[in-house]
């Protein structure tokens, strides 16, 4: 599989989908349900920085001092993990890695968002009225956001009658924000408001107040969440955001297509490899809904065969596509932690045994 060019813009975003909507729908649910088996689990990978074109003396020193703090933050952080064994850091960063775990990977992919690395919406508005007919591409047009996506999988998704005029990819982006933005809302406040009753734990001697931090942690992601459910909601109302289809993408989803046996193998590490799953494309004929044949190998008369049946007949993608994703789109190691989760998380949700 061939890398993207080197010259690919900075800012994008990668829509990953992980699971297909569920069929027929849940007509019980509400359409803006943060969990809602009617839409595809997607997660998006956000790229918004503008690189070298922000410079530090544009911020302003709030910014700049809670950029300073939120690194400082991370490197102590990144401190307990090489704390010596069996230490209280080593232990407090391995629970808090669990605890991370179950945090939805949708939040996790949000509050890695800064809106100040990002676009400026304001000033992109004024310049765009200021632009007379030329050669030079708009302000706008410069600033637009590629949404990368595998088109087969988005074609066989059936119709919702929810804003036809626009992209799905645009319209499940959209719709996720605008669920997302009330949650994270609310937990910054909840969290917040917990914060104080952690007091009493000062007076426990030599291990800080653990409980306090947590507190601040989980107060602090949900802000950063929230702001950018905000700002990425107004690029999608200013059209900064537009579909880009992936055929390298497509390609690599076609190759990586979960099957039952190697959703099986992925639940015991002494499971035997999983079988190849080349006949099964991943743009299934739209009759099917995208879902695949129904002819697959699965045992119903074995013990939880139909939850694990039910799953990859759902499922798009497994931990064994992420290191090809991220040479495809050139990304840094780092990245791989969220996806991995958003996987686990997934399987969790549709009746797997990781995850939530």
């Amino acid at each position: 599989m061939s890398a993207l060019p080197k010259a690919m813009r900075t800012m994008r975003i990668i829509a990953l989908p992980l699971a297909r909507p569920k069929i027929p729908p849940d007509q019980g649910l509400k359409p803006h349900a943060v969990f809602n088996p009617n839409r595809m689990l997607i997660f998006y990978h956000f790229d918004l920085s503008q690189g070298d074109n922000v410079k530090s003396q544009d911020q302003s020193s709030i910014k700049r001092a809670v950029k300073w703090a939120s690194t400082k933050a991370a490197d102590l952080w990144a401190g307990f993990g090489k704390a010596p064994e069996g230490s209280w850091k080593l232990r407090t960063y391995e629970l808090g890695e669990r605890i991370a775990d179950h945090i939805d990977f949708e939040e996790l992919a949000l509050k890695g968002v800064d809106p100040s690395l990002g676009p400026s919406i304001d000033i992109t508005g004024q310049e765009a009225n200021e632009v007379n007919l030329s050669e030079k591409p708009s302000p706008r047009e410069a600033l637009r956001i590629p949404l990368i996506y595998p088109p087969s999988i988005y074609a066989s998704l059936p119709s919702t009658g929810v804003d036809e005029m626009s992209h799905p990819s645009i319209v499940h982006l959209r719709t996720l924000l605008t669920s997302r933005e009330p949650r994270h809302r609310r937990g910054f406040w909840i969290w917040m408001a917990i914060a104080p009753l952690t007091a009493p734990f000062m007076i426990v001697p030599i291990i800080p107040n653990l409980p306090f931090f947590f507190c601040a942690w989980r107060s602090w992601s949900h802000y950063r969440a929230y702001r950018a459910s905000q700002y990425l909601s107004s690029l999608l109302e200013h059209g900064l955001i537009v579909p880009e289809p992936s055929l390298a993408l497509d390609q690599l989803y076609a190759s990586y297509v979960p099957s039952l046996s190697n959703i099986e193998g992925s639940r015991s590490p002494t499971a035997p490899p999983p079988k190849s799953t080349t006949s099964l494309p991943v743009n299934a004929s739209s009759t099917n809904h995208g879902c695949p044949p129904n002819n697959t190998t699965a045992s119903p008369s074995q013990p939880g065969a139909s939850d694990v049946h039910k799953t990859s007949q759902r499922l798009l993608l497994t931990r064994k596509a992420i290191p090809q994703i991220l040479q495809l789109f050139g990304l840094p190691q780092s990245s791989a932690a969220d996806m991995y989760r958003a996987v686990e998380q997934v399987r969790g949700r549709l009746g797997g045994t990781s995850g939530r």
